[in-house]
């Protein structure tokens, strides 16, 4: 392994508080001279608040160090230019990320091009979910964005849903297939090895998502490195997927890259 994908809330830092051991081995990394990036399905916060948070916990990032769904699906939306207007479904921290767009106020019922469903935790209700759905059955040239397609993740009080149950009840609803930017989008791991400079086959993945983040960049050529932290539960390894390793936490990286890095 030449480089290093490090997914953030459950490897990194688990909601608030940092895992042992994790910016000593970032440290490590970055002393080390090994090409990385924080790879994060994160949709709640921009960037520059995930680098602010990350420094909190003595761990040093710049924006260009961090690939998130997004800042993915911005350059998209962005590249497609004037096709029309946005809604975004996120939490008013990402909205940074989409600056320059032209973007619905959230009252509106039509009219949206594209519909961009990131993570609103506890403000998930059913005037918003349905809202998606009549702004996406108004145009039936209107795209579904999913700013990755996490289903659950590790908060403090316990287990808690993510983006892709409710992605997943609009593609019901209205037969669409979701672009999707994030994990385990092929696409984005693979802009994540082309951020890196480096083949896929080069690039190892630490996350604890068995399915976004073992199976994400088992499945885009890179090797899938399972944590026993964060959503990590006994029963992922009973499945069909395989890890390529699986160590107790982040902090044991540094031993298993000198066994399997370059």
């Amino acid at each position: 392994m030449r480089g290093l994908l490090f997914d953030l809330d459950g490897v990194v830092y688990n909601a608030e508080e940092p895992i042992i051991g994790a910016a000593e081995t970032l440290a490590w990394v970055q002393q080390e001279g090994i090409p990385h990036l924080f790879v994060t399905n994160t949709s709640s916060r921009g960037r520059k608040a995930l680098a602010d948070k990350l420094k909190k916990f003595g761990i040093h990032a710049d924006l260009n160090s961090i690939l998130s769904p997004c800042s993915a699906a911005a350059e998209w939306l962005k590249e497609k230019g004037g096709e029309g207007a946005v809604a975004l479904f996120i939490k008013s921290e990402a909205f940074e990320e989409f600056e320059g767009l032209e973007l619905l106020p959230d009252t509106a019922q039509s009219g949206a091009r594209h519909v961009v469903i990131g993570d609103l935790s506890e403000t998930w209700d059913f005037a918003k979910l349905n809202r998606a759905f009549r702004l996406l059955h108004s145009d039936p040239e209107s795209s579904l964005v999913a700013l990755g397609m996490t289903r659950y993740w590790n908060a403090a009080d316990g287990l808690c849903l993510d983006v892709a149950p409710f992605v997943a009840a609009l593609e019901c609803a209205t037969g669409r297939k979701a672009v999707v930017f994030g994990k385990p989008s092929q696409s984005f791991y693979r802009a994540a090895a082309q951020q890196l400079r480096l083949p896929p086959g080069d690039v190892a993945m630490i996350g604890d998502g068995i399915d976004t983040d073992v199976f994400g960049a088992q499945n885009a050529g890179m090797k899938g490195i399972l944590v026993r932290t964060g959503k990590f539960r006994p029963s992922d390894l009973d499945g069909s997927i395989k890890p390529d390793a699986v160590l107790d936490s982040v902090r044991d990286i540094p031993a298993w890259y000198k066994n399997f890095g370059v």
